[in-house]
């Protein structure tokens, strides 16, 4: 299979078979616009690691898309996200109609943006884990994107990156409040999903002291449910004012009172009953959660 390193926006024009972008460093299309220019090149067999930013609309099945290993079916209105250093595979389906928006990381370097990024989680999500646009959520990102493209399309001066980039923050934080209302309508479905999670955590930890397992982790967690670690995080976070994380420690902590108030085990026994390697950590991190040590706990409990 053919590996493809896609590191600019004119490198990714020229692979679609685009005409030359009109900014160095971002680039809107619409996706009927791609062309196959290679006749001889067979896309679906072909990988690309891309160091762009990307955001997807599709508005027609395209079952032939691949991220990472898995197959990613565009429904009609759904967004997908890459984040830079991701692998796609090609597709060799013309018959598409839609959005790609890409940007090179150097665009946003040194704003407030590159800082900001990091919040944007959704661009570590699984390919299922897309987010799904009403029409008029649809036509708000419309208009941010008619925005940018004018902008970079015009005669570029000193305004031109900070217009650019603070279009993008617009559309960024946009699809941030589109996946909190996208967890807020799929509440009946997360509740089954929480009830999922503390099972996998309850079932982890009674079996902890007999197989020497460790600590439970998000990543553990995410993969046998299936999702990815920041989705479960953002989802969990949505319904229960805690991330994944933090659930995790809820849960320990809620064990860890439990054996101290109905054994005689040391503080340290309860530590590595629970998973912890050092007994050390298991204090500062009761401590910081309750406002008590474990001996402070159990005298006066």
């Amino acid at each position: 299979m053919e590996i493809v390193k896609i590191d600019s926006v004119s490198k990714l024009h020229k692979v679609l078979g685009l005409s030359a972008p009109k900014h160095p460093l971002i680039s809107i299309f619409q996706w009927r616009e791609v062309q196959h220019h290679d006749a001889s090149k067979n896309y679906s067999d072909m990988r690309f690691v891309s160091e762009l930013y990307s955001i997807s609309q599709k508005d027609s099945p395209c079952e032939d898309l691949k991220y990472g290993r898995n197959v990613y079916d565009f429904n009609e209105g759904s967004l997908m996200f890459v984040s830079p250093g991701q692998v796609l595979s090609g597709s060799d389906e013309d018959d598409i109609d839609g959005w790609g928006l890409i940007f090179h990381p150097e665009l946003i370097r040194h704003t407030t943006l590159e800082k900001k990024m990091k919040e944007f989680t959704f661009f570590r999500y699984d390919v299922h884990e897309a987010l799904f646009l009403s029409e008029k959520e649809k036509n708000t990102i419309k208009r941010i994107l008619e925005d940018v493209q004018d902008e970079y399309s015009n005669n570029t001066d000193v305004f031109t990156k900070d217009l650019i980039v603070s279009q993008l923050e617009v559309l960024l934080n946009y699809c941030q409040r589109f996946y909190s209302r996208q967890f807020i309508t799929r509440t009946s479905r997360n509740k089954d999903l929480i009830s999922q999670f503390e099972a996998i955590l309850n079932s982890w930890l009674d079996s902890i002291e007999y197989e020497d397992k460790g600590l439970p982790t998000v990543k553990m967690c995410a993969k046998e449910m299936g999702m990815s670690p920041d989705y479960l995080s953002d989802m969990l976070k949505q319904e229960t004012g805690k991330n994944a994380q933090d659930y995790i420690h809820f849960m320990i902590i809620d064990r860890a009172k439990n054996l101290l108030l109905s054994s005689s085990n040391t503080v340290s026994e309860v530590a590595y009953k629970l998973g912890f390697e050092y007994p050390q950590y298991f204090s500062k991190l009761f401590k910081l959660k309750t406002g008590l040590t474990p001996s402070q706990y159990r005298k006066i409990s």
